[in-house]
């Protein structure tokens, strides 16, 4: 998953390492962990019992060899099964059916290792996303992004695989390109994308000049809508994402700076002069205040140095997960997780609000592998609260090489102390039930009970009583989060209208202000009505972070009607040295150059932030 020229050193750094056994203490993380530099594979559960992890925790093999093989991505259905997709084709690129499969591996009996495997579907080719939901399973297999059907949920397919969108790039190389997915709190099934492999998506037939060239960064895509958009612009090759109890979204970078706040319309570094991004001038950075290589520019010049390990392992990282489960302890809750490849463990970020966005601190390493060839790749906690963690088990860069071994893979439960075992079924329950389960501490339950319900209501069913209890949560329940909650459930299944989120406008949270403002802008069609109190929170409200999803509200309404939300948003002096305020501003009046150019000049005139007159005036000057 990182670029390609890094592989020949890193094989090759790797083979010479092998030929010279040696033993280091590496104590940065906290815990004392040896890095054995042999070449040699640990078994799945001598790999499991000889990983380091913080005082009350324990690693467990819940799947490997030869049950599990190459597995890239991984998901948790209704019932607490693992899916898994697993790559066997990697990393050799065709749109003809290959070996690559999505299997299912459950946990009956409650001792923590799966005792039943199913092979679900064993005709796909470079598989590297998989969910489920709606009836069917969601996978990634660039060109395609597919639709297999199982309405009856009997784990065996009704029909081939429909092909959702085609155009997903995989012409360029074997790692940046479409991957991941995952549920986002406003209903839509979002996926990450590699940079390299540029892509033009669009339904089987659609023609070359009616399709959007996507650049890499996040998308997404509605079921029920059927339609997908670009959601975020950006970064070499994110691996994932995740969204914190504000429905704040974060993304893993696989190589550099290693962090990134998902934020709708924004564009991040680095920018590789791509078409997408041509007025875009200069772009958002990490929120990390720290790297986790020693390698300045050159990122591979401290790979396996003592000093290197010391800060957090190396420059490459995969997968992310934001812990909101109720099995760890409290303090890991909203903090980030990553794999780093090269250092062959976990990092863990703590968040912290600065600004419109945020910022992120390095906290000790929470894991460490002994085994040389352990490669993390996917995370996701499950309903016990334990987090199911997998590993490509290969020797070569990022989650593999030119793939030495086909027969290897893993995937483990990381706990503290024993969970409690919780056999499940969401689909089973009634509405009180899911409307219930919206309070409760493990996020895995609030997710899938609130698609369940998204679901239903796009099947036709009664919503009246939901959607009572769900506003009684969202007015008189104290906590925030579950406010959030109550509002987003009410929003994917129809609970909400333009009126009632209108006045959401003016409440008193900040989360629920910026929440609503993007809601309202769902369908880039807000009523003039909810512009003007936009207009007026730019203008007077004290929260960055509502004037953070202003801005990316501004991208969602038709050019004409922008202008005097624009220019509330670029008088506030106050934002100039933000983080994000200020790009996030250009991004949103860049596209007014063409609908009145007189104006859009005028618009240097009356900023506050004298970055935006920089690129007011060198746009004008490119027209």
């Amino acid at each position: 998953m990182c670029l390609r020229i890094l592989l020949a050193f890193l094989v090759s750094w790797r083979i010479a390492i092998a030929t010279e056994p040696q033993k280091n203490i590496v104590q940065g993380s906290g815990m004392t962990a040896i890095a054995n530099s042999k070449h040699e594979l640990l078994s799945p559960n001598n790999a499991a019992q000889t990983m380091q992890v913080p005082e009350g925790f324990q690693v467990t093999l819940f799947a490997g060899e030869p049950d599990v093989t190459q597995p890239i991505g991984l998901c948790i259905d209704d019932r607490g099964r693992i899916w898994v997709a697993e790559n066997q084709s990697y990393p050799k690129h065709t749109s003809k059916p290959a070996n690559d499969r999505i299997i299912i591996l459950e946990d009956t009996n409650g001792d923590g290792q799966h005792d039943k495997r199913t092979v679900f579907f064993d005709k796909l080719n470079y598989v590297s996303g998989v969910e489920v939901g709606f009836g069917g399973v969601w996978v990634m297999s660039p060109p395609y992004f597919y639709f297999i059907p199982d309405r009856d949920g009997n784990d065996v397919p009704d029909a081939e695989p429909r092909v959702i969108l085609d155009g997903f790039g995989n012409f360029a190389n074997a790692h940046n390109m479409a991957n991941g997915l995952a549920w986002g709190p406003d209903g839509w099934l979002y996926g990450t994308h590699g940079r390299t492999n540029w892509s033009t998506p669009g339904k089987p037939g659609t023609p070359k000049e009616k399709r959007r060239r996507l650049e890499g960064g996040v998308w997404r895509y509605h079921p029920i809508h059927d339609t997908w958009e670009s959601y975020a612009d950006g970064c070499t090759n994110p691996w994932g994402i995740d969204w914190d109890d504000y429905g704040q979204a974060f993304i893993p970078n696989t190589i550099n700076p290693h962090l990134f706040h998902a934020i709708q319309g924004a564009f991040y570094e680095p920018s590789r002069n791509r078409v997408s991004s041509r007025y875009s001038y200069k772009r958002i950075e990490t929120i990390a205040d720290h790297l986790h290589f020693v390698g300045g520019k050159n990122v591979r010049a401290g790979i396996g140095s003592r000093e290197e390990l010391n800060i957090g392992g190396g420059h490459s990282h995969c997968g992310i997960l934001v812990y909101l489960g109720d099995n760890w302890p409290e303090s890991y809750r909203n903090t980030v997780f990553l794999h780093n490849t090269h250092g062959r463990r976990i990092n863990n970020d703590a968040l912290h609000r600065k600004g419109s966005g945020y910022t992120a601190t390095h906290r000790k390493d929470f894991f460490i592998s002994m085994d040389p060839w352990f490669m993390g790749v996917s995370f996701r906690t499950g309903p016990s609260g334990a987090v199911f963690v997998t590993d490509w088990s290969d020797t070569g860069e990022c989650h593999s090489t030119r793939n030495t071994r086909k027969h290897t893979g893993r995937i483990f439960r990381i706990s503290h102390g024993q969970p409690t075992h919780r056999p499940v079924n969401i689909t089973k329950l009634d509405e009180k039930e899911l409307v219930r389960l919206q309070l409760h501490r493990n996020d895995w339950f609030v997710r899938h009970a609130r698609r369940v319900l998204q679901e239903r209501s796009a099947a036709g069913n009664e919503m009246s009583g939901v959607h009572k209890a769900l506003h009684e949560i969202f007015s008189k329940n104290p906590d925030i989060t579950r406010k959030l909650r109550a509002l987003w459930a009410l929003h994917v299944t129809g609970g909400v209208d333009k009126k009632f989120l209108q006045a959401q406008l003016n409440h008193e949270n900040e989360h629920i202000r910026a929440w609503t403002a993007t809601l309202l802008c769902e369908g880039k069609n807000p009523p003039e009505p909810a512009i003007k109190t936009m207009q007026i929170l730019a203008t007077k409200g004290k929260s960055q972070l509502v004037r953070l999803h202003l801005a990316s509200a501004l991208q969602r309404i038709e050019p004409a009607k922008r202008w005097n939300l624009a220019g509330a948003l670029i008088g506030r002096k106050e934002d100039a040295n933000d983080q994000n305020l200020p790009l996030m501003y250009w991004y949103g009046i860049e596209p007014l150059i063409h609908e009145d150019l007189p104006r859009f000049v005028s618009l240097a005139r009356i900023t506050k932030i004298p970055l935006l007159r920089q690129f007011i005036t060198r746009r004008v000057a490119e027209k």
